[in-house]
């Protein structure tokens, strides 16, 4: 894989960990009020009356989420510093060097 489509997996990895925040992330936030300043937890439907459930569980399914958002976050960064920081400029053949620190005698072209 080239250093150019770790760049691009890092990026979109970074959006798509902000995008799962953005979508999902109001339930784990009205959670995480929850258990921080009440002692009950319910779990909220549309269709029937809210149901109590143990906090303990709802903490666990904060920090699952929490962790996978953070995973794809982190995993992204990485990507983005290891195509940063690749190579692919310095593995550059001789023979397919443009520019004016060319060497034009390596070629045959001698003026």
């Amino acid at each position: 894989m080239s250093d150019i489509r770790f760049v691009i997996v890092g990026i979109v990895m970074i959006f798509t960990g902000f995008l799962i925040l953005g979508i999902f992330g109001e339930d784990f936030q009205i959670a995480n009020i929850e258990v921080s300043e009440f002692e009950n937890c319910y779990e909220y439907s549309t269709d029937s009356e809210p149901l109590l459930v143990d906090c303990s569980a709802k903490r666990a399914e904060r920090n699952i989420f929490l962790g996978f958002v953070m995973a794809f976050i982190i995993g992204g960064i990485l990507a983005l510093i290891k195509g940063v920081r690749g190579d692919w400029d310095s593995r550059v053949k001789p023979q397919d060097m443009v520019g004016p620190s060319r060497d034009n005698r390596s070629n045959g072209n001698n003026p």
